[in-house]
């Protein structure tokens, strides 16, 4: 560029720097005011300022050839930038990787090293960088917080061999035995910065404890989904101890207490579960893992208890949480799938959980119509125990609970009581006949004849129409258990009411 400020000037070179390091500075303090903030409007103000001040400002550093004494500045700028934005976005995006090359090639720059483009990618620019045996020792403080900031990139992404490669240049290792990635990041000791640096939103060592934590948890999580459980403990102990926000915490606890519940300990599961539990807001996941040991121990009555409060929970809109303008572990987490034990589904798939394990237990009918057709969402299924999706299957689920509530009334010679459930079964789900025929028997035994010719004739019509919902579609598990409420043999019921209740009715 014409206007571009010849290096070899120096007072105007010292100026310059001086001016761009209190700029630098300015937008750090900027950012974390916007952090201690209580107004978010003027918190996401101050912050996009400061974003946009730092792009201002990497613009005009890098508009300038790439010279030695700004770079440490330079890369602290970058640094900043990209640690703002990936908070801002609440995740890292291509730009982001893009910036950190940009930082890289600059580095090359200054050593005269840099040629065409390598084709091996940023892995192969750390490379190159890491092996310069000229390095000045003021640039490799922002040089390690720049790596930092990609190996956050590389988890998040799930990066892990180009993420190990980086973290044993850094730390001048190359054996097989270092490729413990919670090792080398334990291994790893970034240079503390001097007291007259540039300030950063976030400096190298707490970054790496960032990463520690979340390879840990991470780690963890993939060790218990495939049946790894003392090394699952042994990577979620780490995660608890390391650098974790409250909400994460929850998580950790979670996932400790399901490891100690697969390992036999249920009452060591059990206190973490009450510690994930503690706090101002109630989460889903320690809820639901909760039931599961309940059940696993046979206690019915808290486990239907903390399905109960899981439902609750996921009725309220959890609070936003205030972000913090930093790289935090929340962001290199991965989304819970299916199979983790951070996963409890959809509000409509709890309150499906809860009303088959009523239905199951015998105890249903006054918690199974809590769930209502309102309540269904769209999603994945969840790993709630293959929970329901369909009002349809909900409304099967009501009719059989009143169905089997009515043949214990019936059992018991309460006919009165079991008419009542039979015909709010047949209200609740038309489209199955078991109630019907159970309703048919009770009006017979009740001697309430009109009524009961006029279900059979109703019966005897639709038998002869194709019947595309007259059978449940309940999973195995319930089918098994609901066997019992159905009439055995519906032709020969109503060949015999036919028999026994036309003379009467002039048929």
């Amino acid at each position: 560029m014409s206007h571009q400020i010849p290096l070899s000037s120096s007072v105007p070179q010292v100026n310059c720097l001086d001016l761009w390091r209190a700029e630098n500075d300015r937008l750090v303090r900027q950012a974390k005011v916007a952090q201690d903030s209580d107004l978010s409007l003027r918190r996401q103000q101050l912050a996009q300022d400061s974003l946009e001040g730092f792009r201002g400002l990497l613009h005009s550093l890098l508009g300038l050839p790439a010279a030695v004494l700004v770079l440490p500045l330079e890369l602290t700028v970058i640094c900043n930038f990209t640690t703002l934005r990936v908070s801002l976005a609440q995740g890292f995006t291509e730009d982001q990787a893009q910036d950190i090359q940009h930082g890289l090639e600059r580095v090359l720059e200054t050593q005269k090293q840099l040629g065409p483009r390598l084709e091996g990618g940023l892995m192969e620019l750390w490379n190159s960088v890491l092996h310069v045996s000229s390095l000045p020792p003021e640039l490799l403080p922002a040089l390690h917080h720049l790596a930092g900031l990609q190996a956050a990139l590389w988890l998040s992404t799930d990066r892990l061999g180009d993420l190990t490669l980086l973290l044993q240049t850094l730390n001048g290792s190359q054996s097989e035995a270092s490729g413990d990635l919670l090792l080398l990041l334990k291994t790893w000791n970034p240079p503390a910065k001097a007291s007259d640096d540039p300030l950063t939103l976030q400096d190298a060592q707490r970054l790496r404890d960032v990463l520690l934590t979340a390879s840990a948890f991470r780690q963890g999580l993939q060790e218990l989904t495939t049946g790894s459980l003392p090394r699952a403990l042994s990577s979620l102990y780490e995660a608890a101890s390391g650098l974790c926000p409250r909400p994460v915490l929850v998580q950790v606890y979670t996932a400790l207490g399901t490891c100690l519940r697969k390992m036999g300990s249920p009452q060591r599961a059990l206190l973490y579960l009450v510690a994930a539990l503690k706090g101002e807001s109630i989460c889903g996941p320690p809820l639901l893992e909760a039931s599961r040991l309940y059940r696993q121990l046979g206690n019915t009555a808290a486990e239907l208890e903390s399905l109960e409060l899981l439902v609750e929970a996921l009725n309220v809109i959890p609070s936003s949480e205030v972000p913090h303008f930093l790289i935090e572990v929340e962001l290199l987490l991965p989304r819970p799938d299916p199979a983790s034990p951070l996963h409890c589904g959809t509000l409509s798939q709890v309150k499906y959980l809860l009303a088959s394990r009523c239905l199951q237990m015998g105890r249903c009918l006054e918690l199974l119509f809590r769930a209502t057709p309102k309540d269904k969402e769209q999603g994945p299924a969840s790993n709630c125990e293959q929970g329901y999706t369909s009002d349809v299957e909900l409304q099967q689920l009501r009719a059989a609970a009143l169905i089997s509530r009515g043949l214990e009334w019936g059992a018991s010679g309460q006919d009165t009581k079991a008419l009542q459930d039979f015909l709010l079964s047949v209200q609740v789900y038309p489209g199955n006949g078991d109630a019907s025929f159970h309703l048919l028997q009770t009006l017979k035994r009740l001697d309430r004849r009109d009524e009961a010719t006029a279900l059979w004739q109703r019966l005897e019509a639709q038998t002869k129409l194709p019947q595309e919902n007259a059978t449940w579609s309940l999973p195995l598990y319930l089918e098994t258990c609901l066997s019992w409420i159905r009439p055995p043999d519906r032709e020969a019921l109503l060949e015999e009411f036919g028999t026994s209740l036309q003379e009467p009715c002039d048929l």
